[in-house]
């Protein structure tokens, strides 16, 4: 799995965490790579996503995780004075893959794809844990881990794709799983986001069972995403991969 998984200056953190398996080791690296920024972009300045864009892609939502949903208010609270923009609550998610754009995609591509997803053996549920508050350049989020599933998964949803004549928007070796809770807005020192941040790390980690990933259309609203799920692929038991995260 580490293999899958290289150093990218695009992604962040750039340098992907020794061990996919080790959450705790995972939070850490994150945090080591959010605490040295020294400023924060625009997340919204995007030229390929202006407001109103719409492109599919592979999540993963929790709309019946109300332990998630609490942790997030809370930090949305307690962050509230940096203006960020808020990621809602019923918007929380994992992005695994992008697929492409509704004008790229054809139809008939679309149902290969799905159909390829329902016929597949990517099957295997399991949990992870959003970890302690941390950040990129553009967000602060939630640290997620054991990375290892969400490698594993986001890499068979993209050889799907491959099978099914769609290129990858990009390459799986620059997949950096997370959890977004707001997003920053503007051009502006780090540091402030860094130490309010580090002062909610303390809070209890939440466990999410991985139970099903959404092909989904997701679009820009304003300062939000927003999807509407085109398919809910489940995923089945396996005592491996069900096992809790270690502690």
């Amino acid at each position: 799995m580490v293999a899958l998984l290289n150093a990218d200056s695009a992604a962040f953190p750039t340098e992907p965490p020794a061990d996919l398996r080790d959450p705790v080791a995972i939070a850490a690296h994150d945090w080591v790579a959010f605490s040295s920024l020294e400023e924060m972009t625009d997340h919204w300045s995007r030229p390929d996503w202006s407001d109103g864009s719409r492109a599919y892609y592979w999540l993963l939502t929790f709309p019946d995780s109300p332990r998630l949903a609490e942790l997030a208010h809370r930090c949305q609270t307690a962050l509230a004075s940096l203006g960020l923009d808020a990621v809602p609550i019923d918007g929380l998610h994992i992005t695994l893959s992008g697929i492409g754009a509704p004008d790229a995609i054809t139809p008939g591509q679309l149902d290969a794809l799905a159909g390829r997803a329902g016929g597949s053996a990517v099957r295997d549920a399991f949990s992870i844990r959003a970890m302690p508050l941390a950040g990129s350049r553009g967000a602060v989020r939630l640290s997620v881990g054991p990375w290892e599933p969400l490698v594993r998964l986001q890499a068979a949803l993209v050889q799907l794709g491959t099978d099914a004549g769609i290129t990858p928007k990009k390459s799986s070796a620059a997949f950096r799983p997370h959890l977004s809770l707001a997003y920053n807005n503007r051009r502006r020192p780090a540091m402030p986001v860094i130490e309010a941040v580090a002062s909610l790390r303390s809070l209890a980690a939440v466990e999410l069972d991985i139970t099903h990933v959404q092909l989904v259309e997701l679009r820009r609203s304003g300062a939000q995403y927003q999807w509407d799920v085109l398919t809910s692929l489940p995923l089945t038991a396996h005592h491996d991969l069900m096992s809790r995260p270690a502690k």
